[in-house]
């Protein structure tokens, strides 16, 4: 079998999986290359690629429903729904310059194979809650496809969402339906400074519950403030918590100027107009805040107000810069090198805290040494092997992304 493949179309794709499975070959699933150095390293003696498979198939802007091929470029996507001023409700991320190679775009496919959803997802839902309906090969080279062009599409098990971050370890996918929202006429942020993580995390939360329909909430530890290009974020020098309003430009300036009154309590305020918002939420999606370091990352889900105590307890084994998305109920840690990344010091801070923690960034020896994905617990993790079983199982598809046997 040859060892990079391009397959044109999906009777292609299935023909070369189904010859995998008949040889016994370890392949690894590869779109726009943004996450390919995120989780364990692939076992694989082939690679097959998605980037010949893509492209619109379908556009409905008056229903708001999108279909495109998975290796079609998420920028691509994003630019024919911004036409018809409309978009992608979860936010995707692009983290290409966190686990990307040189070059790397992330790819519709690999948006919804890895349910990777950025600031607005405490608000909006994750990626997998906006899939209509998927196509794929499962490792056995056979074809499907499940849901649809409508939300209540589904009959018997809701594949759209298991499949929706099994990160190409249960099948290929070909194509992705979607549905989109309409885009905001206006965006104002409001930025808050030198706010200890506790006292930020609250007015995060507390915002979130107010009747101004704030759409994110996060807050940068100064070093990683310092990274952002926007100047009223990286030049102060200082801790920054900033709260997005979207909406009509007369919704969002009537909004904005009740919610200053609330949160001036809290210290000093900056506005950012709509165009400087625009890019600062922009590098927001694009984790801007880690690039030009190469040191370990983690992603860290708990509650809100739990946030801020994992952190403390973190920083008690090894120093940590963090960034709190979701109100605080999504931790991103950068920490100092090690033999383990500081896996086993996190590990049992989440194990008493609560939450899960998956490593986003290490050298690759490392996370082929460490669990990089959350332990599943034993009834879990029975399922979730059988689950694999069902889909693919000669385990050839992106074998030890997940798990180091899976």
């Amino acid at each position: 079998m040859q060892h990079n493949l391009k397959p044109t179309d999906e009777k292609d794709l299935a023909e070369l999986i189904l010859e995998a499975g008949r040889t016994q070959t370890p392949i690894e699933i590869v779109g726009g290359g943004s996450k390919r150095r995120a989780g364990r390293p692939v076992v694989a003696e082939a690679e097959i690629s998605t980037r010949n498979l893509r492209g619109i198939t379908l556009y409905e802007p008056a229903e708001m429903v999108i279909s495109a091929r998975a290796g079609t470029l998420l920028s691509i996507v994003e630019v024919e729904l911004a036409k018809h001023h409309q978009g992608l409700a979860f936010e995707p991320l692009d983290p290409s310059a966190l686990v990307g190679e040189a070059g790397a775009q992330p790819t519709i496919g690999g948006v919804v194979a890895t349910n990777i959803s950025g600031p607005r997802r405490v608000i909006a839902g994750a990626a997998r809650d906006h899939v209509l309906g998927l196509r794929a090969i499962n490792g056995r080279g056979e074809a499907f496809k499940t849901g649809g062009r409508v939300m209540k599409n589904v009959a018997g098990y809701d594949l759209c969402r298991g499949l929706s971050g099994s990160w190409g370890t249960l099948a290929v996918l070909t194509e992705v339906t979607l549905k989109a929202v309409p885009l905001a006429e206006e965006t104002r942020t409001l930025l808050l400074y030198d706010q200890p993580d506790e006292i930020a995390i609250e007015v995060l939360c507390g915002a979130l519950g107010l009747p101004y329909e704030v759409s994110a909430g996060v807050h940068l530890h100064e070093r990683l403030a310092g990274r952002m290009t926007t100047p009223e974020v990286s030049e102060p020098g200082r801790a920054v918590t900033a709260l997005r309003l979207e909406n009509f430009q007369a919704a969002v300036a009537y909004r904005i100027e009740k919610l200053k009154k609330l949160v001036s309590a809290y210290g000093e305020l900056t506005e950012l107009g709509h165009m400087a918002s625009l890019k600062f939420w922009s590098e927001v999606r694009g984790m801007r805040q880690f690039g030009g370091s190469n040191d370990p990352v983690w992603r860290i889900s708990t509650s809100p107000k739990m946030g801020p105590r994992v952190v403390q307890a973190v920083s008690a084994y090894m120093q940590c810069h963090a960034t709190y998305d979701w109100s605080g109920g999504l931790v991103l840690i950068e920490v100092p090198e090690s033999a383990d990344a500081g896996a086993a010091d996190i590990r049992r801070v989440v194990a008493t805290r609560g939450g899960h923690a998956t490593l986003l960034r290490a050298a690759a020896e490392v996370r082929a040494a460490v669990d990089v994905f959350q332990p599943l617990e034993a009834g879990v993790e029975r399922l979730s092997r059988n689950i694999k079983a069902a889909f693919d199982p000669a385990r050839i598809l992106n074998r030890g992304r997940m798990y180091a046997d899976a």
